[in-house]
């Protein structure tokens, strides 16, 4: 069977199925997808952030914010994914390379720290989302969890971050853009998103 990101059953999924196994026993991916925004909706408003260094951002902060996010509805939340996967056209890191490929990005984060433009702060920014992107650590939720990372290490910054409203095809669109090395669209979201702490 084929699943959204490749080919063949997803061990991540029910037998003959694309729904992804829960802790709900949901076996419906409209019924999923639902529980699973309101479950990580309220962990979001109930998240209290202790992180001060930016040396703290690291994969594995960025899989204890996964987890907090999906504590409820996934027995893998907060793990690194164990199959490739991949999504439209875009190939996504390789299972075995996500901890290597991850220490050579998050060790890029400190020394943002030190850049003192906001212009340049905002293409930073934009680059390492869009590598990390394609880090894709996780089987699902990689979206949410890396904009929460982005805004806590944005607001250790001095930074807060107002997303701006797009559509889920805009961002989808940005997405894909970044994987072909245009920025363009990142550096334009995360322009208006990125604000000075008042």
């Amino acid at each position: 069977m084929r699943d959204k990101y490749g080919f063949g059953q997803d061990p991540y999924c029910y037998p003959n199925s694309d729904v992804l196994v829960n802790k709900l026993n949901i076996d419906d991916e409209d019924t999923l997808a639902t529980a699973e925004i309101e479950f990580s909706t309220l962990r979001y408003k109930s998240y209290r952030s202790f992180t001060r260094d930016l040396r703290e951002f690291t994969l594995q902060h960025l899989q204890s914010l996964h987890w907090h996010l999906f504590q409820d509805v996934y027995d893998w939340a907060g793990k690194v994914r164990t199959i490739d996967i991949a999504k439209g056209g875009t190939r996504f890191c390789t299972a075995s390379r996500i901890k290597a490929e991850a220490t050579r990005l998050f060790d890029q984060i400190p020394m943002l720290e030190h850049v003192e433009s906001h212009e340049c702060i905002v293409r930073n920014v934009a680059s390492l989302y869009c590598e990390i992107n394609l880090l894709h650590p996780f089987r699902e939720g990689n979206g949410r969890a890396q904009r929460f990372f982005f805004e806590e290490m944005l607001f250790v910054l001095g930074y807060d971050v107002l997303w701006p409203e797009i559509s889920q095809q805009e961002w989808i669109e940005a997405n894909v853009a970044g994987v072909n090395l245009d920025l363009r669209p990142f550096v334009e979201i995360f322009s208006q998103a990125i604000r000075l702490k008042a």
